[in-house]
């Protein structure tokens, strides 16, 4: 089998490692298109996926974005056109969608994230099978596949990760010091147009708030204020699960890396306008996820949950069973995907 994929996040890059390892496994092949994003080409050289960077960024504004996007449409349909895949992989990229329309080939998307709706518009129309965890909220027609399951289970399932703390201390961090996690992120995203969180000054403030209770690292997309880079995580991005999965409580401005936390069975608080049917059910069913989704409060309340959540001394056996509740209710993404590759490859198209 040949297959095309594009990454054009960090999160995609974990989310597909183990999909490219199994096709290489099988003697199959595929080529990697990466659009350069907060580290996630130094993923892909550290999970050794060879690739080809098709742009050095995803846009910085909307008018970016929307030449990026037309010569990134260009780009991966000529890639698609000369190699010949027999499908087309990843996210719910639009480019990758159009691609596919234009080399007559099956596309197969696994997506997560509803306010991603541009990208869905076109996915809908142009892509073969779009899988969603059940708990999506928007209805994508009958193209989509609903399943019991999380993109974090690509790459966070037990049957593929387990977490190491003698590989943490072997790069210089301490697992077993009480620590907590906060992530910030740069508000640049197609999707974080309007959107903003803290100013230097919260995030300071915050960190020192939480410093009560345990050491503090910060995840940044963007630049950290200077009173906070002796808290900044440096240990290599491929680290970051182990990371999470050994931390006491994690902050997050971002729903991946709340939704991994949880996934691991680390309680995490989720503060961002942005709701996700995922994040949604974490936090309603399974316990382990604490949504702040309104509110010009809401850094505040979350903040004041944290406290509450760092004064249990049992938290992270609590997560733990939490955590084992998830995973005997979840599908195991993997060998699904991978069977559902075969089947579009060998349908092609038109009969998909």
């Amino acid at each position: 089998m040949k297959a095309l994929l594009s990454i054009d996040h960090p999160a995609w890059a974990h989310q597909f490692r183990h999909i490219v390892a199994a096709v290489n496994a099988r003697g199959g092949q595929v080529m990697t298109l990466a659009v350069e994003k907060d580290g996630d080409t130094e993923l892909l050289r550290q999970y050794g996926i060879p690739y080809v960077l098709s742009a050095r960024s995803t846009g910085k504004n909307i008018v970016e974005k929307g030449l990026l996007f037309l010569g990134l449409c260009v780009e991966h349909s000529w890639r698609a056109l000369r190699f010949r895949p027999d499908v087309l992989i990843g996210r719910a990229s639009p480019m990758m969608a159009v691609a596919a329309w234009v080399s007559r080939r099956p596309h197969l998307v696994f997506e997560d994230t509803e306010v991603s709706k541009f990208s869905l518009r076109i996915c809908r129309r142009l892509s073969t099978r779009i899988l969603t965890p059940r708990t999506f909220l928007t209805d994508l027609g009958p193209r989509q596949v609903r399943l019991d399951t999380y993109k974090e289970l690509f790459y966070l399932h037990p049957s593929v990760f387990t977490p190491d703390r003698q590989a943490l201390r072997d790069c210089g961090f301490d697992p077993d010091e009480p620590y907590v996690l906060v992530r910030f992120v740069a508000w640049n995203a197609s999707h974080d147009i309007g959107r903003r969180g803290l100013d230097d000054a919260g995030k300071v403030a915050l960190v020192r708030r939480l410093e009560a209770y345990a050491r503090v690292y910060v995840s940044a997309e963007g630049e950290l204020p200077a009173q906070l880079e002796a808290n900044r995580l440096r240990t290599p991005f491929h680290m970051a699960h182990h990371v999470l999965a050994f931390a006491r409580l994690v902050f997050s401005e971002g729903a991946t890396m709340a939704s991994e936390a949880a996934v691991l069975g680390t309680h995490a608080l989720y503060v961002n306008t942005i709701v996700s049917g995922t994040t949604r059910e974490q936090s309603e069913r399974y316990g382990l996820l604490y949504n702040f989704n309104e509110g010009g409060d809401r850094y505040e309340r979350a903040a004041a949950q944290a406290e509450a959540l760092l004064r249990q001394s049992d938290l992270e056996q609590q997560g733990q069973a939490k955590r084992e509740k998830l995973l005997a209710e979840k599908v195991d993404i993997n060998q699904y995907y991978l069977d559902e590759m075969d089947r579009l490859a060998k349908a092609g198209r038109k009969r998909a």
